[in-house]
């Protein structure tokens, strides 16, 4: 269910595999941009604008990783659960100023899993 990343730092990231489905579909420097925070986030460093942003709307503790690249902007949607690990749910392409209703539906229905 769960890819584990974790380089050595005090919180786990964990990556759904579904979302690690969807990640490779990035490319190679969004990819390198997503490892740096995310090694961030092992280290306990909070992440704000304009890598990371709150997404209240989805429930607490729920954000986004906001990538850009050369092809489009990129969105990967994790939450932290118990201050021990962040939770990696959905990684999709951003096309539009708003968020994609059936984008919002799949990372709500992934983050449900650990209510």
């Amino acid at each position: 269910m769960f890819v584990r990343h974790f380089v050595g730092g005090v919180l786990r990231v964990e990556i759904l595999d579904a979302c690690l489905k969807e990640l490779r579909s990035f490319p190679k420097e969004v990819l390198r941009d997503f490892l740096d925070a995310t090694a961030k986030l092992e280290t306990g460093l909070i992440l704000s604008m304009p890598l990371s942003r709150s997404l209240p709307s989805l429930g607490a503790g729920v954000h986004e990783l906001r990538l850009k690249g050369k092809s489009g902007i990129f969105r990967v949607i994790y939450f932290m659960k118990k201050k021990e690990a962040f939770y990696m749910v959905h990684a999709f392409t951003k096309k539009s100023q708003k968020t994609p209703q059936k984008n919002i539906k799949l990372a709500l229905k992934r983050i449900k899993r650990f209510k």
